[in-house]
Formats: C-alpha cells, structure tokens, sequence
C-alpha cells in the first residue's frame, strides 16, 4: 500500500495481520510484511443512538473510558447526521444533510469534546460516510436533480436493486456532485479532526471517485484511516487501508448453529485472505448493526458463552479485530439500529471482564496480532496455530453446545505450555475433552 498510514496517537499505526495454511499437512504462509514494532488496532463500533435519547455524544464521550479498557483503539461512529424524515423509515443511513449532526446526538461542540477525549484516550475517531445515497429531503433532490439518478420519465429513484426505499440514488456522472460530497467529507476533517471515514457500500460508489477522493483527503490530513463496507481488492487500489471479511462471521455463526462446520469456516478464512498482500487488511468480527439487527450474538452463537467463543475465533485467525456496541454487555435479543434502545452499559459486569481479558491478553500477544497462521482440522473445535519471532500461540475452540473429544494434531502432542487465561502450565496430550463452547489459550513453552 503506498499510503501506509502514519497515525499520531502514539502506538496506533497500522499492522498487518494475517497468512493462512488450511491443516496440520500444508506449509504456513506467513503473514504480509509490514512493521513489526507497530500495535495493532482494534475497532469499536458505536450506534451513538444506544448511548442516550438525548445528547447521544455527550452520552458516548463518558462511556469512552470504559471502552477504552477494551483495548481499543479506533472509535467508528455510525453515522451522526440529520436523518430524514420523507419516506424514513428511521435508518440512520438516511442522510438529510452531511454537514448537520441529528439534534437527538448533540451539537458540533458535543462531537468536538467527543473527538478530544478520545484523542487523549488514544483513540483514533472514524465517521460513518453515506456516499450511495441521501434522504429524500436532502436540499439536493430540489436544487440540483441532476445530482441523482433518474429513470426515462426524469424521476429520482432508489438505488437499483436494493429495496432501499428511504433513499435516492446519487448520479456519480455528475462532477459537481462529486465535488460537494469531498466537500462535505473535508469539511468534517476541518472542523472535528476526524482521523478517517467507514465508507457505507463502498462498491456502490466508482472507484475512481474514490481514488481521487482519498488523495484530497489525505492531502488535507495524511494520517487518516479509510475502511470500505466492500471485500472487492480493487478497493485497495483506489486507496483504502482496510476492507470487510464480510463472510467469516456469517459462516462462524453457521458453525455454531449446526449447519456448517469448521472446514467451511477455514475455507472461507482462506478465501477472503488469498488476495490481501502487504498490508493490505480486512476487518473480522462475530457480529455488527446488520448482524445484531437479526440476531443477537448470544441467540445466533446459542449462549453467553458461546458469543464470547465465537469472539475469540474471530480474533484469533488474522484480520482486524472489531467490537460492536452491546456484544461487550451480551446483550441478548435483536437490536435495531433504527432509533434509541436503552443499555445497561454495566450489564453483566463478569462477562464484560471477560472481554476486557481476552483483550488485554490479544494486545500482548505478538502472535495473536501479526503471527504466521496454521490451522488444524480437529471436527468441531477450531484449532489455530500463531507463531512469532517471540512466543507460539495455540488456540482451541469448541464450537459445540455439546461436549466433544478430539484428538490434538500430533505435532503438538507434548508440547508444554502455559494457559493463558488460567496461568496454569501443562503437557499437551493427544486426546482431549471440550466441554460446551470451552476455549483454551496456550502459549508453547521452551
């Protein structure tokens, strides 16, 4: 990547992550080059609407502690705008106008404070930017209908295709067009410090818009993040530093759920990693705002604990680790993006120092950051191997409600090693017992 990011906050620079080999019988492949002394990030996504009714920001800015001790370090804010309100259906990806913060949020002042604090937590602040497409009442659709897409009577019309209603298409064979919406995204950088964008539907909006956009932006600030809602690598030419594994969750939840199993999901983990080279990465997660809509982690990955399972093969098989607002808290039925719904940030204090210890534990793990990575076929645990120049990792997972036996791959047979989550140090012997959605995480000793 020619533009390797350079972040200011100190220890936030941009790693590389991840190479993969299918089972114990094919050779690693080692990781992307990159450098090596960099820490490697770990996104949280936060609905601000979740934080409060009312001054959402304000409501975010006290939480932003706490989320620190997820070791994170990049805040994504969905997006903050004025929704709107002709023909809504109250998604905040309903844009009515780009350079306005929805006034259930709070004011430029609030998201500046937000900034600020998370600046000085060391944190790196992202925007949700909506790019496809506006509200029906953007001043746009009025003053320059040509901005839009239009059918054969000269109607405005929806994205084709994608039963979004609530929105009207942007015509990006318009130069003007183009030109207020890099308008609209400098604007934020001027005056919030904004250190980046998630872009929605990155591949809804051509490449060479964002080739040129990205140049602009990084011409006005060069220490910026850019994550594309996309898997398309041609994302990575026009300039962005991370893309979605849009599959790997999907298919972990499947896992869990019976209807696939782990050589599916190490099939979709090589698949969505043989096309990223250098540091190039994709951000992996077991859950976000579409996903938790539906479901819950803890109802698609069965229990509680079979959510922070999933949690952890996410973030234990390469790729950007990312955290959604709710899942730190097992939060158990489906969560609507669309609007307020109160949270009990202090819920299940346990499972949420769980999260804090399985992440602190990911922060000081060279391996588990940027290792090589092997995988082993072990039936329904997944089993994977990160090594470094300083320590080995091996992580075991039980993706059964059930318990399992299964047989460690030989050339593991005897190794000793230390849990890390119990500090507990044994010999590893060939066969071992899972209990229902049980993990291990060992460092090879000697």
């Amino acid at each position: 990547m020619k533009n390797m990011l350079k972040i200011l906050c100190s220890g936030l620079l941009l790693l590389c992550l991840a190479g993969c080999s299918s089972s114990d019988d094919e050779p690693d492949i080692p990781p992307p080059g990159g450098d090596e002394t960099t820490d490697g990030m770990v996104i949280y996504e936060a609905n601000p609407a979740l934080f409060g009714e009312t001054q959402a920001l304000n409501a975010l800015t006290s939480q932003l502690s706490r989320i620190k001790k997820l070791e994170t370090n990049v805040l994504w804010l969905m997006p903050i705008f004025q929704q709107g309100e002709k023909n809504s259906v109250g998604s905040p990806y309903c844009v009515k106008d780009y350079r306005g913060i929805n006034p259930a949020y709070g004011t430029l002042a609030d998201l500046k404070a937000l900034v600020s604090k998370a600046h000085s937590e060391g944190m790196l602040v992202i925007l949700d930017w909506v790019a496809n497409h506006t509200a029906w009442d953007h001043a746009w659709t009025t003053e320059h209908k040509d901005w839009y897409t239009q059918d054969a009577n000269g109607n405005i019309i929806s994205p084709p295709g994608m039963g979004w209603d609530d929105v009207a298409d942007l015509n990006y064979d318009n130069a003007q067009m183009r030109t207020a919406m890099q308008e609209a995204m400098l604007y934020w950088l001027a005056e919030a410090d904004i250190d980046g964008f998630r872009c929605d539907h990155a591949e809804g909006v051509p490449n060479d818009f964002w080739k040129e956009t990205i140049t602009k932006l990084r011409s006005a600030k060069s220490t910026l993040l850019m994550l594309a809602e996309g898997s398309q690598t041609a994302l990575y030419d026009a300039g962005f530093d991370m893309l979605y594994a849009w599959s790997f969750a999907y298919k972990l939840q499947d896992v869990y759920a019976g209807s696939a199993s782990v050589a599916n999901l190490y099939e979709t983990h090589r698949s969505e990693f043989a096309s990223v080279t250098d540091t190039r990465l994709r951000m992996r997660y077991s859950t976000n705002h579409d996903m938790a809509s539906e479901k819950s982690p803890v109802q698609a990955y069965q229990t509680k604990e079979g959510a922070f399972s999933a949690f952890i093969a996410s973030i234990s098989m390469g790729g950007c680790p990312m955290i959604y607002s709710s899942q730190e808290i097992a939060y158990d039925k489906a969560l609507s993006f669309f609007g307020h719904q109160p949270m009990d940030w202090n819920a299940n204090a346990d499972y949420q120092a769980n999260y804090v210890k399985l992440m602190q534990l990911y922060r000081n793990s060279p391996a588990l950051q940027q290792g090589e990575i092997k995988l082993y076929q072990t039936g329904k645990a997944v089993c994977s191997y990160r090594t470094s120049a300083s320590e080995k990792i091996l992580v075991l997972i039980n993706t059964s409600g059930n318990q399992e036996q299964m047989n460690l791959p030989m050339e593991r047979v005897g190794d000793s090693v230390k849990n890390l989550w119990t500090g507990e140090s044994t010999v590893l012997p060939r066969t071992f017992t899972l209990e229902p959605y049980q993990y291990y995480i060992w460092k090879i000793e000697g």
